[in-house]
């Protein structure tokens, strides 16, 4: 099953476009290959607002927040996970407006995990990028952790993140992505925003061992189950046939689950070698990416007693065996 991606045509930079009753959305110029056009904050309500994911450490983007803002009373500022393309604005805005900064919790690290992936070698486009960036005062946009985040206030699935006038957030633990990640459900329209449970453009990296295959499959159904009538991606277009999107979703990881069990049982030990097997016409840049999810899909498999492992911990270079 094809997944029926919305395409966002023009992304409008650092101007607050009216895009739904009570939601304004200011995108900012931080396009990537993991954050689509740009990383899309949300400002729900009319003068009495709440702020989702103010975004990346751009000052064009500060900015046009700024300009939005202006005349406003901020209630709060929710942030759904702490990518650093996400959450960093959040303390700058904060310190302006006083409202609290409201999240799930902290990025969680786990200490006892070590990363045997290395680092991408940027290549020139890239590094030019961030050349130019760093010469206009910009921070480095990318899908990095924001571990400085500490929210103000801590909130709990189903619980009201923030209220003002003629608008109610609750807020969806999603974990999958990232453990503490989610997603706010606006009452009044039964819309829901995703951050990066699902985006409007492209399948969710789920990296390990913070990302969770398992727990990104069951923050799905939970998702489903809300029967939302819109879903508000930070990367993307809104999605308004929520219920056949996410089932493509889940149809995706189940289809790319069995094919990575396929690999495993015809032979193929290594991540590497798997991601170039099932990622046939990707473009090479995204393999690290790739090779993350195809990782999260092993740790899942080998918990459910399908794959086996050598070594002291699963990782992109551990071989894999049929179990």
């Amino acid at each position: 099953m094809s997944i029926p991606f919305v395409t966002l045509d023009d992304p409008h930079y650092c101007q607050a476009v009216q895009v739904a009753p009570l939601i304004r959305r200011v995108i900012a110029d931080n396009p990537s290959k993991f954050t689509y056009h740009g990383t899309g904050t949300y400002i729900v309500g009319d003068g009495d607002v709440a702020v989702i994911d103010p975004g990346p450490l751009l000052d064009t983007h500060r900015d046009a927040l700024e300009a939005a803002l202006h005349g406003c009373t901020v209630r709060a500022i929710l942030v759904t996970h702490c990518h650093s393309d996400h959450s960093p604005l959040a303390a700058w805005l904060h310190e302006r407006t006083g409202a609290p900064t409201v999240a799930f919790g902290p990025h969680a690290v786990n200490t006892d995990w070590v990363d045997d992936d290395t680092p991408d070698e940027p290549d020139e486009e890239e590094r030019a990028a961030a050349a130019a960036a760093e010469a206009s005062g910009a921070a480095k946009v990318e899908e990095s952790i924001d571990l400085a985040f500490q929210p103000d206030q801590r909130v709990a699935d189903g619980r009201v993140a923030a209220a003002g006038q003629g608008w109610t957030l609750r807020a969806v633990h999603t974990p999958g992505h990232t453990s503490n990640h989610l997603c706010f459900w606006l009452d009044e329209q039964r819309a829901l925003f995703t951050g990066d449970h699902i985006m409007g453009w492209s399948t969710t990296v789920i990296t390990p061992p913070d990302g969770d295959m398992r727990a990104y499959f069951a923050s799905l159904q939970k998702v489903k189950a809300l029967d939302p009538a819109v879903l508000w991606p930070t990367h993307g277009a809104p999605v308004t046939d929520a219920q056949p999107f996410i089932d493509a979703f889940v149809q995706h990881r189940l289809d790319r689950e069995a094919q990575v069990l396929a690999a495993v049982r015809d032979g193929v030990t290594m991540v590497p070698d798997m991601v170039r097997r099932l990622y046939v016409g990707v473009h090479e840049k995204l393999y690290k990416a790739a090779g993350r999810s195809v990782l999260a899909h092993l740790i899942k498999l080998v918990d459910d007693g399908q794959v086996a492992y050598v070594g002291t911990q699963p990782g992109v270079t551990t071989p894999y065996l049929p179990a």
